[in-house]
């Protein structure tokens, strides 16, 4: 059946032992059994074990792994319901949440909120903005990007323990180590109101302005935006047909992307507004720490990410390599994201495969990527 680990930013890395089948497109109906009781879910299979195990999208793009035991059983939806609209959808979710959340819907996002309006309008504004430059910067690019059907989930608490409570769920322990995360289960970003992160008592912001210089006038604001951006930009990448939601996607790309999107822009009160600017703490900490060898195993592997005593070098790594051959070979990096994207779920790549698709994207090892990479970032720091 499907072996499920917890990983932390993205949500969680999963691997199907023995193989699978992709289903049909129409919706099915399960009946299932489990440890709280009888109970009915609808929604698309996307995979299929062969010992008949589910994994299934439902209507609010959560995925369910649904273990063979528990079906009591299943049939297809003859005449499938109308979507729900964005309000609709809100609606429901917030019945899911702890009392007193209320309900924004902007464009392209259904954010749940207990803090302060103009804080979720704030936030939401940042949202819609990276969503434009994110399918701007790709198709533009020549990546096929397509923009995500259904609404993008946001959760937002109005403090950090609220929020830690309800991240437990996710992350367990690690709930107070990270301000925010998208979860590819659940495909939603949960975070909480960064003005009061340091929980001191402040005055509530009364316009979305006002809240966005509350971020912006704190020490760690640069920080605080980043972390947002970068969980709204993995959410991105994982509804436009760039990533593949289960599927065997690398670290480094994932968060070498997410990183290559997130850096601030403190002299605005919108506190971003650009794609691929330097970011500055990554560059420094991979200047500092760069050494031989150390690129070859974030591309073979995804450890080095979930060490902690290696996770922050492994992310100042996967930004330069991401930065440095989007400058210097975007066309094969876009051909090796087109690669990357034709992955099924539950695939899973062994460290020579992965070091084989990198070799025939970029034409080298990433050890022969090493010193280029280095003399460039080192040019690059010094016109700054």
């Amino acid at each position: 059946m499907f072996k499920v680990s917890m990983t932390i930013g993205i949500g969680v890395a999963m691997a199907l032992p023995w193989g699978a089948c992709l289903s049909a497109e129409m919706p099915e109906c399960f009946q299932l059994r489990d440890a709280s009781g009888p109970r009915t879910v609808t929604g698309h299979v996307i995979v299929e074990a062969l010992d008949g195990g589910v994994l299934l999208e439902l209507p609010d793009e959560r995925l369910e792994i649904v273990e063979p035991s528990t079906i009591l059983s299943r049939a297809a939806v003859a005449h499938p319901a109308e979507a729900e609209t964005p309000r609709e959808l809100g609606t429901r979710i917030l019945a899911e949440l702890p009392p007193g959340f209320d309900l924004l819907v902007t464009k392209h996002y259904v954010i749940c909120f207990d803090t302060s309006r103009a804080y979720a309008q704030w936030c939401g504004a940042l949202f819609e903005r990276l969503h434009e430059g994110f399918q701007n910067f790709w198709t533009q690019a020549a990546l096929d990007v397509r923009p995500p059907s259904r609404p993008l989930i946001v959760v937002i608490f109005a403090d950090r323990h609220r929020y830690e409570a309800f991240a437990a769920r996710d992350l367990g322990a690690a709930a107070d180590r990270v301000v925010g995360y998208y979860n590819l289960l659940s495909n939603r970003v949960t975070t909480f109101d960064l003005t009061g992160s340091d929980l001191l008592a402040r005055k509530t912001a009364t316009s979305a302005g006002r809240a966005g210089l509350e971020i912006l006038a704190r020490p760690e604001a640069s920080g605080l935006v980043a972390t947002l951006v970068h969980e709204a930009t993995h959410q991105m990448s994982f509804n436009c047909t760039m990533h593949r939601r289960l599927a065997p996607v690398p670290l480094w790309v994932s968060e070498g992307i997410a990183t290559y999107f997130e850096t601030p822009d403190l002299a605005s009160q919108r506190g971003w507004r650009g794609i691929g600017m330097v970011n500055k703490p990554r560059l420094e900490k991979f200047l500092a720490t760069q050494r031989g060898g150390a690129l070859e195993p974030i591309v073979s592997g995804d450890e080095p990410f979930r060490r902690a005593d290696d996770a922050i070098e492994a992310y100042a790594r996967a930004w330069a390599l991401t930065y440095f051959l989007i400058q210097t070979q975007k066309p094969a990096f876009v051909a090796y994201l087109q690669m990357l994207a034709c992955k099924e779920p539950f695939s899973d790549d062994s460290p020579e495969q992965r070091q084989q698709d990198f070799v025939k994207a970029f034409g080298v090892t990433p050890q022969a990527l090493e010193e280029p990479l280095l003399r460039f970032l080192t040019r690059v720091s010094r016109v700054r």
